[in-house]
């Protein structure tokens, strides 16, 4: 938009301030078509940046992990953490990950994390005790706030 604008007769200037860029942007996009002569040129180029710290295979074999239970490589848990993984992954002589980063290639991976729910089983002497406190309601009741007959 901001070359057409420049062909159009717009100065440079002029159509850097109404796009919010800075002139020399709209100088580089108007010479950039000059000398390649097409569309194309004005593309974005790759850039350069960080890699990453795991790769595609690293990766796989994280999905691989969490496949598994953390028993099952000798963690007193059975859900995995962030910080359990980690661990994992540095006895198997993996990349030195912060817990950050971990967390982005989870999310990557599609995982969120979720607070377990512990269910408690059903006590089976329930219905016995509440029978019992309905019969007899001074012998069932205990602590310092009590009712005592």
């Amino acid at each position: 938009m901001a070359v057409l604008q420049v062909l159009d007769g717009t100065s440079p200037q002029q159509v850097a301030k109404r796009m919010g860029v800075s002139p020399r942007s709209v100088y580089g996009w108007v010479e950039r078509l000059s000398q390649e002569g097409h569309a194309e040129a004005l593309a974005d180029r790759p850039r350069s940046g960080r890699p990453r710290l795991l790769s595609a295979k690293q990766l796989k074999h994280l999905r691989w992990l969490l496949s598994h239970s953390p028993a099952q490589f000798g963690f007193s848990c059975t859900e995995w953490t962030v910080a359990v993984l980690r661990a994992q992954l540095q006895r198997e002589g993996g990349p030195e990950v912060s817990e950050d980063t971990l967390r982005v290639a989870l999310h990557q991976l599609g995982y969120v994390w979720k607070r377990p729910r512990y269910a408690l089983a059903p006590d089976p002497e329930r219905e016995k005790k509440a029978c019992a406190s309905l019969e007899n309601p001074l012998l069932d009741a205990s602590g310092p706030g009590a009712l005592r007959g």
